[in-house]
């Protein structure tokens, strides 16, 4: 077995802590790395080689040492991939969210590119950002090595020189495309330019990469990130069904395409466009458990443990580190009014509701169906919230199940709750001849006041959260900003049942926490 085969496999399995670049460096005949021919042969194969071949100085930190993170290793085995071209449509569509500062863009638009492009595995890269001057400095920044770098040039010098027409001029050398004497094509765009049949001659992208593609919060909106995700899915995506589609980003804003994308890498939900689009999301977290409980830093070289440890509790880590979308400015919930139950465990119940805050319809546009189970303990004096969903599902036999199905989970519910400001009669069909008392209530006060005196109870520890439920709690916390907030609607109405806004000043008794 030879050094340029055994090479790509040294980095299977490892992450930031095992890596060793000496080691992996000492695996290659310096002389073939002397030689042009070696460096080609050794680098074919290896993207993470090339990089420090030929693109050392964009790996060097401001002390010119060199470090590299999990998220690094992990992008260089996915870049190998592209050595062999895709067998069917929307086969490779992958997402990579990772913290702020890791290096996404250099390494998805600049070192993985280039070397995909020196060896012939992409032909043609289509790259995106969110306005059209993001897109071409990267380009701007290829085009910078092609000219100057003389180590790139003289190994690859077709792909360092422009195409040229019979007359002598440059086919395409421009801010917004660059084509190659290889027959290699680099063009750049703003997301919501008209990109509808980009292709040059017959030459279609075989490279999708969208980096950044939506705003910061306060210029963005949950109807504006529909508007984006329809353009990626109808004018970016069919360009070439199949290209190799690359996205990269960070959260700017709960509810965005790159926080559904964080959600569906969690395992937490998938948004129906993801899985019919065959993306396959990847979130790095800055911290990494490891196998034996202990945690590390993702990247130790740039992000020391103990300073993330330091930072962990602030906002800031939360939102452009973890890509937590609890790091959006709400107005009324944080992270440190969730309490949950110590080691004692649950609070014994007293009451137990299941409280719905239900959509008239299961459109697109439509609001969703919330439903929320929370308990009254009258020896703790407090509630507890066990679990919260929002569901999509027609008023009828679907979510009619799903309540029967929660009730069994929960076999202590005596009450179903129901907000009816709207669809009274339909959801008197859909839940008739329940096994437990459905009571329809009207809310007359506006659902900021409600939150209000929810969060109340809530910092004054007179609720708790059975465990972390991390789709509620992103909903509290960005309420009233978010785009969602269907199920602070559903747990305040159980809250504010338990303990009734008229009386919040004397701790209820059990009596008081009736039902009826």
């Amino acid at each position: 077995m030879t050094t340029a085969t055994r090479t790509p496999g040294y980095l299977e399995g490892l992450d930031a802590e095992a890596f060793n670049l000496h080691a992996y460096l000492a695996q290659f005949d310096p002389r073939l790395l002397a030689d042009p021919e070696g460096r080609r042969i050794l680098t074919r194969l290896d993207p993470l080689l090339f990089a420090l071949v030929y693109l050392r100085h964009h790996l060097k930190d401001a002390d010119g040492r060199i470090s590299f993170g999990d998220a690094h290793l992990d992008w260089c085995r996915a870049g190998r991939r592209w050595v062999r071209p895709p067998s069917g449509p929307a086969e490779e569509r992958d997402a990579y969210i990772a913290p702020r500062n890791t290096g996404k863009s250099t390494w998805w638009f600049l070192l993985l590119p280039m070397w995909a492009a020196a060896h012939g595995h992409v032909k043609f890269v289509a790259a995106f950002a969110m306005a059209a001057g993001l897109a071409q400095g990267h380009l701007s920044t290829f085009k910078k090595e092609i000219d100057t770098n003389e180590l790139l040039r003289r190994d690859f010098p077709t792909l360092c020189a422009a195409a040229k027409r019979p007359s002598g001029t440059n086919v395409a050398d421009t801010q917004a495309m660059y084509m190659a004497e290889s027959g290699f094509v680099f063009a750049a765009r703003g997301i919501d330019s008209s990109n509808l049949g980009m292709k040059v001659g017959e030459q279609r992208p075989d490279l999708i990469l969208c980096d950044d593609i939506e705003p910061d919060e306060s210029s963005y909106s949950a109807e504006l990130a529909r508007k984006r995700r329809t353009t990626l899915v109808d004018a970016i995506f069919p360009l070439n069904v199949y290209a190799r589609v690359v996205i990269c980003g960070t959260v700017t804003m709960p509810g965005s395409i790159i926080h559904q994308l964080v959600r569906a890498a969690k395992g937490v939900h998938a948004e129906a466009w993801i899985r019919e689009e065959g993306i396959r999301p990847h979130h790095s977290l800055p911290i990494v458990q490891r196998r034996d409980g202990t945690e590390r830093s993702m990247w130790p070289g740039k992000w020391p443990y103990s300073y993330l440890t330091e930072i962990r509790h602030t906002r800031s880590y939360a939102k452009n580190m973890a890509n937590d979308p609890l790091a959006a400015d709400g107005a009324l919930w944080t992270p440190e009014d969730f309490r949950y139950p110590d080691e004692g465990g649950v609070d014994p119940v007293t009451h137990m509701m299941l409280s719905i805050d239900p959509a008239v319809t299961a459109k697109k546009s439509s609001d969703f169906t919330a439903l929320a189970v929370v308990s009254w303990s009258a020896q703790r004096q407090r509630c507890t919230v066990h679990a919260a969903w929002a569901v999509k599902l027609t008023p009828g036999p679907l979510l009619r199940d799903r309540v029967l199905a929660i009730l069994d989970e929960f076999p202590q519910v005596g009450l179903i709750l129901l907000e009816v400001n709207q669809g009274h009669d339909t959801w008197r069909s859909v839940l008739h001849d329940m096994p437990v008392k459905v009571k329809p209530v009207s809310q007359s006060e506006s659902k900021f006041a409600r939150a209000e005196g929810v969060l109340n109870h809530y910092q004054r520890g007179r609720v708790l959260h059975a465990r972390k439920l991390p789709e509620l709690e992103q909903q509290m916390c960005t309420f009233p900003k978010g785009p969602f907030d269907d199920m602070v609607d559903a747990v305040g109405s159980a809250v504010r049942r338990f303990i009734p806004p008229a009386k919040k000043i004397a701790p209820p008794s059990a009596s008081r926490a009736a039902y009826v």
